[in-house]
């Protein structure tokens, strides 16, 4: 089910009407394609600027929301709504089932993909989303790491049955403290990963990724980070989840339920879904499922800039005008096909 508006969030104002910059696709072909990076936390407006600036940029939008890939996780992710979508092409929405979790190394190429066809097609490209991990890949290639062990990854698994998934997250702590600072204390497929990698290997997972460092370039890249004071923030995410309520957050969560999909295993295992499923499952009542599902979220939007403020190529939007910030930063940076 669809919302049939867009759910909360806070709303970027209006671009100013001008002529975007010329693009030169002869030109473009011979060098590394520009890509545009719109990141930052939960709630914080990502996705009406970006709708607003392809609109003026003539670009596509790809996303890097991790959950935003799900079929049938519409309310509850936040996805853009059919209006946003006829307005601005999107990729990589709704390309996958629940059943089928998608990790950061098929994120990436099914990103590049969606990256070269737009270029091709003479548009300019925008990937939008708060998925740290997803845009480093995206932007530096990732860390692959040893090939996975299916007898680590079921014993892994019968530890988070038997004593739940933030157990396994305080054994990560324990030998990785880097990885479990940036990996959710619910996040059972990335906790499951770092845990394998150690045991296969004796190092953490966070040292390899600190060799690797992402410095596999096949794009020039431009990333604006929008951020809010943490009060207007946590205001913002508290009202939009009062919407997604109000829109049929409940009814899309028993649907997906209902579909066989549990919500103990990821992605259901996430922020809102999990706790609309509890309140389903009769654990508790739906006023104390709606206030935790808050409070992980704010939370999460706090990881989230934790991890963005250690990213030095982010240029940061102030808050008064950002809108305006990011059509000169943008338009600057896709204009300037011919010279740097």
């Amino acid at each position: 089910m669809k919302p049939s508006t867009k759910i909360g969030g806070f709303r970027a104002p209006s671009l100013p009407k001008r002529e975007p910059p010329e693009l030169v696709p002869s030109e473009a072909k011979s060098k590394p394609i520009r890509v545009g990076f719109i990141v930052g936390p939960t709630g914080a407006g990502k996705t009406s600027l970006a709708i607003d600036l392809a609109e003026r940029l003539d670009a596509e939008i790809v996303n890097a929301d991790s959950r935003q890939v799900y079929r049938g996780m519409t309310i509850g992710t936040a996805k853009p709504s059919d209006e946003e979508r006829r307005r601005v092409p999107h990729h990589l929405l709704d390309i996958r089932s629940p059943a089928k979790p998608l990790d950061v190394a098929e994120f990436a190429k099914l990103a590049r993909a969606a990256i070269s066809d737009i270029a091709a097609r003479g548009r300019r490209v925008l990937v939008v989303g708060g998925s740290g991990l997803y845009l480093r890949a995206l932007r530096g290639g990732i860390f692959r790491g040893p090939a996975a062990s299916p007898e680590i990854r079921s014993r892994i698994e019968q530890a988070a049955r038997t004593h739940g998934v933030p157990y396994l997250h305080d054994r990560l702590r324990e030998i990785d403290p880097e990885a479990a600072r940036r990996i959710g204390v619910n996040d059972l497929y990335r906790i499951t990963r770092a845990l394998e990698v150690f045991e296969l290997t004796g190092e953490p997972i966070s040292a390899h990724q600190a060799r690797h460092a992402f410095s596999s370039r096949e794009y020039e890249t431009l990333t604006v980070g929008i951020r809010l004071e943490r009060a207007e923030l946590y205001e913002a995410i508290d009202r939009r989840f009062d919407e997604m309520i109000a829109a049929g957050l409940v009814d899309e969560v028993r649907a997906l339920i209902e579909a066989g999909f549990r919500a103990d295993r990821p992605p259901l295992a996430s922020i809102g879904y999990k706790q609309i499923a509890a309140y389903l499952a009769g654990e508790m009542p739906l006023a104390q499922a709606i206030a935790l599902a808050k409070q992980e979220s704010r939370r999460f939007a706090k990881r989230q800039m934790t991890w963005f403020r250690a990213d030095r190529e982010i240029v940061w939007l102030d808050r008064d005008g950002f809108a305006e910030q990011a059509w000169r930063l943008f338009g600057d940076f896709f204009a300037n096909i011919e010279t740097k």
